[in-house]
């Protein structure tokens, strides 16, 4: 038996034993891509870099535990050490994290999953997906700029997929029923029934926080009555997401106009606030500049605890799609800080960006597409369900397949790596190898982290996979020209599981 210190806890380990297991014998987590129980150590990522008491650093996976080890598992160098692995296996992993459409939207809504829910004939499946990050899709189907359409890698082929017509059908076609959740306890005061404040309360109240949502007019909905035509958007389709949104048990206060001297009291009565009035909102005596009431652009905390403020209040918005999206930011914070979490609003994750396509990579998402160009809508009111099976299909799926579960965009983020920190100039193409019937593999995607290779091998896989050509220029394939579908023949699922990034995945 071996004894010895990580992190000044001591661990006894079995003989043989590495590093790396004594931690996790010791309950210490260290990051690896490498790694995979059963397999021998490669050591080909090196980020699960730790410390010694002098001060060098090796990798955990491979180092043998040894008698009166002093090991260090953070502080500044370790964790440059491994912010630079990243880095460098950043530097070839080509592949977007999130669509481009993703990003581009206000609300990040998931837009690849909404289309091939779509595609599929699941329209109520694709209205979940969107009111998820979407108090009002139909509406929104109307009178939305659509961002998301401006940055779809589509428009460089032929036209981009009409992403607001499909998400108007979800929201007028579509059906979702609220699911009443037993309630944290907590209540919530929204004041201002416009696009934000109405989002704001939408997903406060799916987040089980009874709220009230107050309004000086008559009618809950602000500008959008009144700043768009009827020939725009139908009266009657913005008069049914609002009943929608309050079916799920917002409680509605109409013609109240709350002063700062009310606001003081209600700040007793509920256990947050949030202020949507609106550009020509009251100040509320709270800090303000110009452009409205001053708040922390991450998460709308004003400069007094448990009032928050969003929307047109803190700086003008033309874009009902920001408001919105402005106001579920709003309600996450304020949820945030109703559980007692630490405050940090909507986080965004690390996001690997591969740029426009290159000409010889246009065939290669295609295959994951169709090729016909935009669906014209024939009805009146947007496309018919035909219309949306056909276009929801021409989405080529930008967005990785792994993009939860990848453990290099888990740790890029934790570690604050930058794709762009070793430029190597003009990136590999993406190639989609699609012969498998239950797998893709992208090999621009590839680590080379070896797992892979040695599973096949262990599995005894007739070709399996293995590492091709030398140096800077090697990548995994299937030896003898063979494709990934005589490659995998055995332990294909296997193999896509034991895969740390997304480079093997199930269609």
């Amino acid at each position: 038996m071996i004894t010895l210190k990580i992190d000044n806890t001591e661990v006894t380990v079995q003989d043989g034993a590495t590093v790396l297991e004594a931690a996790e014998q010791a309950g210490i987590s260290i990051p690896t891509l490498c790694h995979f129980q059963g397999l021998e150590p490669f050591t080909s990522c090196m980020v699960c870099m730790v410390s010694d008491e002098s001060g060098k650093l090796f990798p955990s996976c491979s180092m043998p535990a040894q008698e009166g080890m002093q090991i260090f598992t953070s502080g500044d160098e370790v964790v440059e050490a491994r912010r630079t692995a990243l880095e460098l296996l950043l530097s070839e992993h080509v592949g977007d994290c999130e669509a481009p459409c993703v990003t581009a939207c206000p609300a990040h809504m998931d837009i690849p999953l909404m289309n091939r829910l779509l595609a599929a004939g699941k329209t109520d499946e694709a209205l979940t997906v969107v009111r998820k990050d979407i108090a009002m899709p139909a509406t929104l189907g109307y009178i939305c700029s659509a961002p998301c359409e401006g940055a779809c890698k589509r428009k460089d082929i032929d036209e981009p997929v009409a992403i607001c017509l499909l998400k108007r059908f979800c929201g007028t076609d579509g059906e979702m029923p609220v699911t009443k959740t037993e309630m944290t306890g907590k209540s919530a005061l929204v004041i201002g029934a416009g696009p934000a404040g109405l989002a704001a309360a939408w997903h406060l109240q799916t987040s089980a926080i009874q709220t009230t949502l107050t309004d000086k007019n008559s009618t809950p909905g602000g500008t959008l009555w009144n700043s768009v035509k009827e020939n725009t958007l139908p009266k009657e389709i913005l008069e049914k997401e609002i009943q929608f949104i309050l079916s799920a048990g917002i409680t509605l206060k109409k013609e109240t106009d709350i002063s700062e001297t009310e606001l003081e009291a209600l700040r007793r009565d509920f256990d947050c606030i949030i202020i949507a009035t609106g550009e020509n909102g009251n100040d509320f005596g709270l800090e303000t500049t110009k452009q409205g009431i001053v708040v922390n652009r991450e998460t709308f905390e004003t400069s007094e605890p448990g009032i928050f403020a969003t929307g047109s209040v803190t700086r003008k918005t033309k874009l009902a799609i920001a408001a919105l999206a402005q106001g579920k930011r709003a309600a996450k914070a304020a949820y945030q800080y109703l559980v007692g979490e630490n405050i940090t609003g909507e986080t965004t994750r690390f996001n690997s960006k591969m740029g426009r396509l290159m000409k010889e990579e246009v065939s290669e998402y295609l295959s994951e597409s169709v090729e016909y160009t935009r669906v014209n809508s024939t009805a009146e009111k947007g496309f018919t369900a035909d219309e949306v099976r056909k276009e929801a299909a021409r989405c080529m799926h930008c967005d990785c397949r792994d993009k939860e579960d990848c453990l290099l965009r888990k740790y890029s983020d934790e570690y604050s790596a930058s794709q762009r920190a070793y430029d190597k100039g003009e990136r590999e193409p993406i190639v989609k190898h699609m012969q498998h019937g239950e797998i893709i593999y992208e090999p621009a995607k590839c680590i080379k982290c070896g797992i892979c290779v040695q599973l096949t091998a262990k599995h005894k896989e007739r070709y399996g996979m293995t590492f091709i050509g030398r140096g800077f220029d090697v990548k995994i394939g299937v030896p003898f020209g063979k494709d990934p579908g005589e490659g995998l023949e055995k332990i294909a699922r296997e193999v896509v599981d034991a895969c740390p990034v997304g480079a093997l995945t199930v269609k």
